[in-house]
């Protein structure tokens, strides 16, 4: 099956949410998450070593609970908007990220993933791809100025727990029309200020940072990754935007992530990405089924760990070759024949 309305009939049934599915997900993975920090919070009576060990666990699961808000923020993991906007917001407490703004942000991007030419923020480094021919013409200032931040150590280990912990304290890339999603921001600011201090009230600050900050970096380190990861790999395609189309940016731009059935769990089924960005209404417990039930979604050679943690450098599109490179593959020379202005802001 490849006719892309064909296909479109085929999934409608599964963007049905079911309210006991969310609500069980919801459940067990909140209070899993809460009762693994409870834990790490026990475990410093014994060794922090074995606090920082439960941490990794309990980032993984909010890397879940970060799924479930996402899917609020598509409006898939309930049939009512007044009930995603209530979980997504009350999720954004535990992920450190403002459900509002961040939802406008990422409609953005699947408004216009893998379009050269079509980008809401250049400074979104890991949506936003330069041509190898932009970059040659860049001055040598520029170029290092462009690879500094798209270091794989830089780009997926440094920044990330910055982004959540800093940048989204912000309305950053937040247009002057959008004065609900600011407000949001500061709402959610003086809650966290809120449960901190009676977190820190309650067990010591001290305590509340030991715990807290190395979850934050493990959910923000493997979150960050799991998306950038899903539309820059070696078979990953990039379009200018007369030839983008909606149907051949999901099954070319983005993978089917195979992960070993625990952590397609802790990620909520997000490796399914090309069936999510075809389909961004299908709900995260039925993305599986769902690749599973339409044949035109299903990927001949599917992306592994393996293959994923060796894409982390393909952060230029190629033009004349049609594929990602690496920085290191671009050789120093003229701009290639396919370079083209860069569109304008």
């Amino acid at each position: 099956m490849t006719d892309s309305t064909d296909m479109r009939s085929a999934v409608k049934p599964y963007e049905r949410a079911f309210v006991f599915a969310s609500t069980f997900q919801l459940v067990s993975s909140v209070g899993l998450f809460i009762g693994a920090c409870v834990l790490m919070y026990w475990s410093l009576r014994l060794s922090y070593f074995l606090t920082l060990l439960l941490a990794i666990p309990t980032g993984a699961l909010l890397v879940r609970v970060f799924i479930i808000q996402h899917d609020c923020g598509h409006g898939s993991f309930f049939a009512a908007r007044w009930a995603n906007d209530l979980v997504g917001s009350l999720c954004s407490v535990l992920t450190l990220t403002p459900y509002a703004i961040w939802r406008r942000h990422h409609a953005h991007h699947h408004a216009g993933w893998n379009n050269l030419d079509k980008t809401f923020s250049r400074a979104d480094i890991y949506s936003a791809c330069m041509t190898v021919g932009e970059y040659r013409s860049l001055t040598p200032l520029a170029r290092l100025l462009h690879r500094l931040p798209r270091h794989p150590l830089v780009a997926h280990i440094v920044l990330p727990p910055l982004v959540f912990l800093l940048l989204y304290r912000i309305p950053f890339d937040t247009p002057a029309g959008w004065a609900r999603e600011r407000r949001a921001v500061y709402w959610l600011n003086a809650t966290l200020a809120a449960v901190i201090c009676g977190l820190g009230l309650a067990v010591g600050f001290l305590p509340v940072l030991m715990v807290q900050l190395p979850v934050v970096l493990v959910t923000s380190i493997i979150g960050v990754w799991l998306f950038a990861i899903q539309h820059r790999f070696d078979a990953s395609r990039w379009e200018r935007q007369e030839d983008w189309n909606f149907t051949g940016a999901a099954l070319e731009g983005s993978s089917f992530l195979k992960l070993p059935k625990i952590l397609q769990w802790f990620s909520g089924n997000i490796g399914y990405h090309n069936v999510h960005h075809f389909a961004p209404r299908v709900p995260n417990y039925r993305l599986e089924r769902c690749y599973r039930g339409v044949e035109g979604l299903r990927e001949e050679t599917p992306l592994t760990l393996r293959s994923a943690f060796g894409a982390v450098g393909l952060v230029l599109w190629d033009e004349d070759k049609q594929r990602l490179v690496r920085f290191r593959d671009v050789v120093r020379g003229a701009p290639s024949a396919s370079l083209r202005s860069a569109p304008p802001p």
